[in-house]
Formats: C-alpha cells, structure tokens, sequence
C-alpha cells in the first residue's frame, strides 16, 4: 500500500466566505421567523398592514444588528468559523 500526497483536508480547502454565508442566511431565517411570531401580537391590537409591515422588518433589523454588532463584534470579539 502507497502513500499519496493528494489527501483532501477539507478544513485547508473550504472557503472561508461560505461559513459567512451560511451564517448570515441562518441569522436571517431566525430573525424572519422571530418577527412573524412577534408581528402576529401586533395584528390582534388592530395595526394596519403597513404598519405591520414596517414593524415586521424593524424587528428583523434589530435582530440583524443585536447579532452582528453587539454580539459578534462586541461578546466574541473575533470571527465566528475562523480558521486557525
């Protein structure tokens, strides 16, 4: 049995922009769904759609900024995935 130099590492050979992008999409279903939960409160106080509307993706913004503000750049300080 042969010893081969062509072993697939995937942790050297994965790029590193697709963990952001899987965290980003991930960020961005949890806070979707999160929204449509706390937007259906304001549909039985009797809000139009518009402003159901705006209330929907202000709540999908602060999530989008409470993540990668204040969580992943403040608490963490350093990349999520990072490879080392």
């Amino acid at each position: 049995m042969g010893v081969h130099n062509n072993v697939h590492i995937p942790r050297e050979s994965w790029p590193n922009w697709t963990w952001l992008a899987v965290e980003f999409f991930i960020v961005l279903a949890v806070s979707t769904l999160v929204s449509r939960e706390i937007t259906g409160t304001f549909t039985q106080m009797g809000f139009d759609a518009q402003m159901q509307n705006w209330i929907f993706w202000g709540i999908v913004g602060v999530i989008f900024v409470g993540w990668y503000i204040i969580i992943r750049w403040l608490i963490l300080k350093k990349p999520i995935l990072e490879n080392k």
